[in-house]
């Protein structure tokens, strides 16, 4: 069969291609952007699922194609991202293509507990998504998982890593249970849906077999990890309002935290189901947690990805904050000292305006550094101007290795730091 899968970078997305391209279909992955991370797909073709809101969008990608597996989603409105474009208005044109060319099979990822309820614009488009989905004459079937975790981390799967690799757990206020699903079995379930001859015309949630607390899940990963049990302390309402907020802050900045008060609207609901019609319909059981990562024992990349995980946000806070500070201390209080070193090298008249000009550039980079869309470019700008003003300063200034304070010799861990940042930059 080809088949065209949308949320082709994602967690799900990307495993899905794996999963239909290893057992022979040909697969058409939907990306956003190009530059896009390698997936396994026969092809791949770049949409904006925000912007592709009228069926006209999606037919000229529809020729020939057997079925199409929705797995696009967004967890908060941003400037670059849109969960009504994405989950209402762009699936609901996809939906209407699939109509108008004849395409049966649509399998669509929704989220567990979206027509239980709706706490948040996620969950709202969600249903909104569903609803459009449903009122198309397709053989349509709506997967609500829970927490999805996989080997792969990204978004909930990536947090309850890095959650396992702090010495003291934090535990959010009114977080409600979770029914965490494997995504070997999420994947079993499209393998059967794909099939024109499975059953249609269905809504199933797709949960575990078993209610755990935030702190068991990640329990479970440090016993994975053999690290001892979490230390927890329970974090009081404001600060973790305060750290939500922080995380729709990075979001505005185009990163994707999985902290934002979007997740915390979703986490106070919980995410559990009943997983009995999904088994009786596909003969799948779901697994417990413990025994999904007792089947892949914790390689030493896990647990190195693991305490990376809150040391990234670290680097990309202190790295535009340096830069930052370093400028806007050139323009003010250092400035004097700054024009006299200047005209100490040799600068002569071109000592106040090189000052003015290096802060500018200073400030450039930090800006670029703290947001995502830039952020390669800043990190490439600070790895260049930190390597020109240590071979500038050698030249004109080589006393200033000697400086009892390391004024050049400081450089290089920031150089170093540099090259982990830019490292550890891809989310996926």
């Amino acid at each position: 069969m080809q088949i065209i899968v949308t949320g082709a970078t994602g967690l799900i997305g990307s495993a899905v291609c794996a999963r239909l391209s290893s057992e022979g279909h040909a697969v058409i992955a939907v990306v956003r952007g190009k530059g896009s991370p390698a997936i396994a797909a026969s092809h791949t073709i770049v949409v904006d699922l925000a912007a592709a809101t009228r069926a006209e969008d999606w037919l000229p990608h529809l020729v020939g194609v057997d079925a199409v597996v929705n797995c696009a989603g967004v967890l908060q409105d941003s400037p670059r991202e849109s969960t009504k474009g994405v989950h209402a208005e762009g699936a609901g044109a996809l939906f209407a293509a699939c109509e108008a060319a004849g395409i049966r099979r649509v399998i669509h990822f929704s989220a567990i507990g979206v027509d239980r309820g709706t706490v948040s614009e996620f969950s709202r488009t969600k249903l909104a998504g569903d609803e459009a989905l449903m009122a198309r004459d397709l053989d349509w079937v709506i997967l609500r998982p829970s927490v999805v975790l996989g080997r792969n981390a990204f978004g909930a799967s990536a947090l309850f890593r890095g959650l396992a690799a702090l010495p003291w757990l934090p535990v959010m206020p009114n977080a409600g249970p979770l029914q965490v699903v494997q995504l070997d079995d999420v994947l079993d379930t499209v393998s059967f849906f794909v099939d024109p001859s499975a059953p249609a015309r269905c809504a199933l949630e797709l949960a575990g077999p078993e209610q755990l607390a935030m702190q068991d899940v990640v329990g479970r990963y440090r016993a994975w990890m053999g690290w001892p049990p979490p230390r927890t302390i329970t974090l009081p309402e404001w600060a973790a309002a305060a750290l939500y907020r922080l995380g729709d802050f990075a979001g505005s900045l185009g990163w994707r935290p999985a902290m934002r008060t979007t997740a915390r609207k979703e986490i106070a609901r919980g995410a559990v189901g009943d997983p009995r019609p999904w088994t009786a319909m596909t003969g799948i059981e779901p697994r417990p947690l413990a025994a999904a990562l007792r089947a892949e024992p914790a390689s030493v990349q896990e647990k190195w990805y693991a305490k990376l995980f809150f040391l990234k946000p670290v680097i990309f806070t202190v790295f535009p904050v340096f830069w930052l500070v370093t400028g806007i201390v050139s323009l003010t209080t250092g400035y004097d000292a700054g024009v006299d070193l200047m005209r100490r090298a040799g600068a002569g008249a071109l000592a106040a305006p090189g000052v003015v000009s290096g802060a500018l550039a200073d400030i450039a980079v930090g800006l670029a550094i703290a947001y995502r869309p830039t952020a390669r470019y800043g990190l490439s700008g600070a790895l260049a101007l930190s390597l020109f003003y240590l071979a500038a300063a050698t030249i004109l200034l080589p006393g200033l290795w000697s400086d009892p304070l390391g004024a050049l010799v400081k450089i290089w861990p920031i150089l170093a730091l540099n090259l982990v940042a830019l490292a550890i930059l891809k989310e996926r």
